[in-house]
């Protein structure tokens, strides 16, 4: 499977950026899809994820409504569409799919988030 994230870049606090994840490789409308992060000395944390018909989204808590994921299955595509950014979202992007106990990550996007 090969997963690659685009869209990542400096952006101004307050700003929003579309973060996009297509996929190969593997059958992606069975696949849920998510995004993760990892900030600079942080963990890698869970930031959203859509079921593999889009029929339901999850979103971290922290993020208070700033962030939508959707998907194209058509494209075999995830979109991250960013509001509102802070510093605190600066990180790198990860796009997450799984299946099962099958899970397959890209390489990730940074986001940096300044004035």
């Amino acid at each position: 499977a090969q997963l690659v994230e685009s869209g990542g870049g400096l952006v101004q606090p307050g700003g929003s950026l579309k973060l996009s994840c297509v996929v190969s490789g593997i059958p992606f409308d069975f696949y849920a899809m998510a995004w993760y992060r990892q900030g600079p000395g942080k963990q890698r944390e869970f930031v959203a994820r859509i079921t593999s018909g889009a029929q339901e989204t999850n979103y971290a808590d922290s993020l208070e409504g700033r962030f939508t994921i959707s998907r194209d299955n058509a494209k075999k595509s995830v979109y991250l569409e960013m509001f509102g950014l802070r510093p605190e979202d600066t990180a790198v992007y990860y796009c997450n799919a799984a299946r099962y106990m099958t899970s397959y990550w890209g390489k990730g996007t940074l986001v940096t988030v300044s004035s």
